[in-house]
């Protein structure tokens, strides 16, 4: 009798080891879970690391197919050539106003808008809504040419900033409509008895907004300023209708990807590869391309790897599973 009881105890250990309890998940599922986050992680990761790796190749290791991941001679050489391809410096500057000023016009309206359609009620809202959710629907090509017409009769487009701070004052912006529909899902949990208490302490509308719904929604101002932060830097086919495909550096604005697209041809004119021979240690190869490509998002890693615990917090709080 002591012995079965003995093996059955053993046998609900063992299922309980393996198969976890409603405290803790056993030895499978947590081997499916890791199993599931490497994978992804992989998945992921490898683009960048594979970036990274061949960015500080020479020609020796290009040539040699033994030297996949870890170069023999690490060399900066490839970055130097690639940060005076890209103009880094100064693209970067011009990059940063871009992307920052018309995010944080974004943000301010797409507040405000979600704000006004989570708290009020008004005549037509749900005919406004559907509009709303309509227009996000709408791909980005198919407004954008109308605009471009708009903005060249208005004489907005000289390679200015102008026409991306109409946009995103007016809820046009990159995926604006998007960033109303975080702020009005956000603003729909916050108790509305907070709001109505401030206004029975004789706080007006937009006094309660500042004072109570900006504090309470830090959490979905964080995810929306490093989304669209993120839209503004990465985008290029706006960039190129708004700035005009002619700007030049000296008198116009530019992104570090829209210098990315015309690596190849900006490195020939910095270091007249054209002139030169085959055998030119100016010839242009893959190391000095990766190399581009990872001075280009270095700065979103760089702000990832220093926010990542308040964004992370932020889309928890937010109820945001990401885009």
């Amino acid at each position: 009798m002591k012995d079965q009881q003995k093996r059955e105890a053993r046998k609900e250990h063992f299922k309980k080891v393996m198969l976890g309890s409603a405290e803790k998940r056993g030895l499978i599922m947590n081997i499916v879970v890791y199993t599931l986050l490497i994978t992804i992680a992989f998945i992921y990761l490898y683009p960048v690391l594979y970036m990274a790796s061949r960015s500080f190749m020479d020609k020796t290791d290009l040539l040699d197919a033994s030297a996949k991941w870890i170069p023999s001679a690490p060399t900066l050489k490839n970055y130097k050539d690639a940060i005076l391809t890209l103009d880094f410096w100064n693209s970067l500057g011009k990059n940063l106003y871009l992307a920052l000023v018309p995010t944080l016009c974004q943000v301010f309206i797409a507040s405000m808008v979600g704000y006004g359609f989570a708290r009020y009620n008004f005549p037509l809202k749900r005919l406004l809504m559907g509009v709303l959710i309509l227009s996000f629907l709408l791909p980005t090509q198919a407004t954008s040419m109308p605009n471009y017409l708009l903005f060249s009769r208005m004489k907005l487009v000289d390679g200015g900033i102008r026409p991306f701070l109409i946009t995103s004052v007016l809820g046009q912006g990159f995926k604006s409509v998007l960033c109303i529909l975080i702020f009005y899902n956000f603003h729909r949990q916050v108790p509305q008895s907070l709001v109505e208490a401030a206004e029975i302490d004789g706080a007006g509308h937009i006094k309660a907004y500042f004072q109570i719904a900006i504090p309470l929604s830090m959490a979905a101002i964080v995810v929306v300023t490093l989304f669209s932060f993120v839209w503004y830097w990465n985008e290029t086919y706006l960039m190129q209708v708004y700035l005009g495909y002619g700007s030049t550096r000296a008198t116009g604005l530019t992104t570090l990807m829209l210098e990315l697209q015309k690596f190849e041809d900006s490195y020939n004119v910095t270091f007249d590869a054209r002139a030169s021979s085959v055998t030119s240690t100016n010839k242009l190869n893959d190391a000095i391309k990766m190399a581009g490509t990872m001075l280009s998002i270095a700065p979103l890693m760089i702000m990832y790897f220093f926010l990542q615990k308040q964004f992370v917090e932020s889309v928890d709080k937010a109820g945001i599973t990401g885009e």
